[in-house]
């Protein structure tokens, strides 16, 4: 177990080298979360006054949605960095060293895991900046963050395992965009419960996605609800489990097809 942690580290810091090398890349993945941020907050500020959102300020609200959906948004592409490694023959000549097969894939989810954590960060500093408030304070924000985390690896690896199954990049382009604004949009990233028609509030029960920003929303707020933290939080820790060890068995039978 030591020895396959070791080496998923080392394959983790392989991943961060590149993320490292390209600074821009860092900010290119946050213009589209500042204009979700800004934008949307600006143009929707008044809808608050309808009620049930929890708050007075629609950024308030506002922010743990535009967190949890960069992190969906940023790991639903793993399976791109598989692709190419693939492609590359890169992760063929990883298959001839005697590195743990699991590490081979979660150095990329961890990778991913970690660079969702910095851009989460910084979207709730962002906020803050725009006049956000958090009253969970820091450990309302942590938890926000390990809620996006915890997402990001569930589509980080399903798109790693996508990756290694269809060997196409159009599939999983055209999988990907057929599925980030339903999951998006059915979810309470932009509206409060209490005003979505009732049809979407069911589906978005069962939504990842909505367990992520209800947890995290929950986590920040005055009088935070903990069992429903707990009982999201759990839900997504069990589905990001299920998701790796998906991803590896998939890998495991993508070796044995070379």
């Amino acid at each position: 177990m030591s020895q396959a942690l070791t080496q998923t580290w080392y394959m983790t810091q392989r991943q961060l080298r590149v993320f490292a090398r390209q600074p821009a890349y860092a900010v290119i993945t946050l213009i589209q979360p500042v204009i979700w941020l800004f934008l949307f907050g600006s143009l929707f500020r008044k809808v608050v006054e309808l009620g049930g959102f929890g708050t007075t300020s629609y950024l308030d609200y506002l922010v743990p949605g535009v967190v949890v959906m960069s992190a969906l948004s940023s790991n639903m592409w793993a399976g791109m960095g598989t692709l190419e490694e693939i492609q590359r023959g890169t992760l063929d000549r990883f298959l001839t060293t005697p590195v743990s097969r699991a590490a081979l894939m979660n150095g990329n989810v961890v990778n991913n895991g970690l660079v969702t954590a910095f851009q989460s960060v910084v979207i709730v500093l962002l906020g803050l900046l725009g006049g956000a408030d958090y009253p969970g304070g820091a450990a309302g924000v942590a938890i926000l963050v390990l809620a996006s985390v915890l997402l990001g690896t569930v589509f980080g690896a399903l798109s790693n395992a996508l990756g290694m199954l269809v060997r196409e990049r159009e599939s999983i382009i055209g999988i990907n965009t057929f599925l980030l604004l339903p999951l998006t949009f059915l979810s309470s990233a932009f509206m409060a419960p209490a005003q979505m028609p009732r049809w979407i509030r069911h589906i978005a029960d069962f939504n990842p996605l909505d367990w992520a920003m209800v947890a995290g929303r929950s986590a920040m707020s005055e009088h935070p609800d903990w069992g429903g933290v707990l009982t999201r939080g759990g839900a997504l820790l069990a589905l990001a489990v299920a998701a790796v060890w998906l991803s590896i068995r998939t890998f495991r039978s993508y070796q044995r097809s070379v």
